[in-house]
């Protein structure tokens, strides 16, 4: 079966004076449908870059990023605007991703643009409310701003408008870092609710080794543009092979010190 994201040999070289910064260098990854996929490093590692690429926000050097088998920098520009409601992205600054200027309505509306088959009037509206329901808000929520909302509440939000066309893949750069811990623990299990809804499949960015133990299915740790080990999550948190992981893990508070109700294997 044809995976859902397939990153093959990426490269994304920068030019800085004289010299070249290697952000990306050979990384290849695989995602299956409905599966979530922790990518965990120090700042600086190219997660974000990454992230960035397997939007199509930036190009890679050298390598491809193929959804559902169709390789995306290989598409024209009206069939990737097309196949963009197939994966959605989530930022790490949920206020500076919501325009401050419009309404909460209109932020989740406006990756609708991607589907001539849009709902329109009242329909839109209810589609919007119940988004705003299933993440956790009230459906009247969409008549206010952004900054009448607090910091967790105002990620739902970008989370409700990443959903609204029914995408396969969520790309979550840094989605949590920005909140404190109880609230991290609520977006973690917003993510798990969305997943068992939905089925979507997830490109969790992090450099947190603590949530990708909390929500992921495998994991893969960058450093220096490369990808320094890769496994199912149990065994690269309980047997890491690779140095660079076991600092990690050392250094990592972990979120279950806020009250983690249980671990996923048994003691």
């Amino acid at each position: 079966m044809t995976p859902l994201l397939q990153v093959d040999h990426l490269t994304r070289h920068f030019g800085l004076g004289q010299g070249v910064v290697k952000a990306l260098d050979g990384v290849s990854l695989t995602l299956e449908a409905g599966q979530i996929l922790g990518v965990v490093g120090e700042s600086g590692s190219g997660k974000s870059t990454l992230a960035r690429i397997v939007m199509g926000l930036d190009r890679p050097t050298a390598g491809s990023v193929s959804i559902a088998g169709r390789d995306i920098f290989a598409m024209s520009p009206r069939d990737l605007r097309r196949a963009r409601r197939d994966f959605q992205m989530v930022f790490q600054d949920p206020y500076g991703s919501l325009d401050p200027r419009h309404r909460v309505g209109r932020i989740i509306a406006e990756p609708l643009h991607l589907d001539p088959d849009a709902p329109k009037g009242a329909a839109r509206r209810d589609l919007i409310g119940s988004l705003l329901q299933g993440v956790g808000l009230e459906p009247a929520a969409q008549d206010r701003f952004p900054h009448e909302f607090s910091g967790g509440q105002r990620q739902r939000i970008a989370i409700a408008r990443a959903l609204i066309t029914r995408p396969r893949l969520l790309v979550a750069d840094e989605a949590t870092s920005a909140l404190d811990l109880t609230v991290q623990r609520q977006i973690l299990d917003l993510v798990l609710k969305l997943r068992a809804e939905h089925g979507i499949a997830v490109l969790f960015i992090t450099h947190n080794l603590g949530v990708v133990d909390e929500i992921c299915d495998s994991v893969a740790v960058m450093k220096d543009g490369r990808i320094v080990e890769t496994g199912p999550m149990r065994q690269v948190m309980d047997s890491p092979a690779d140095e660079y992981t076991r600092r990690l893990l050392a250094a990592e508070p972990r979120l279950d010190v806020i009250g983690r109700k249980a671990r996923r294997h048994p003691t």
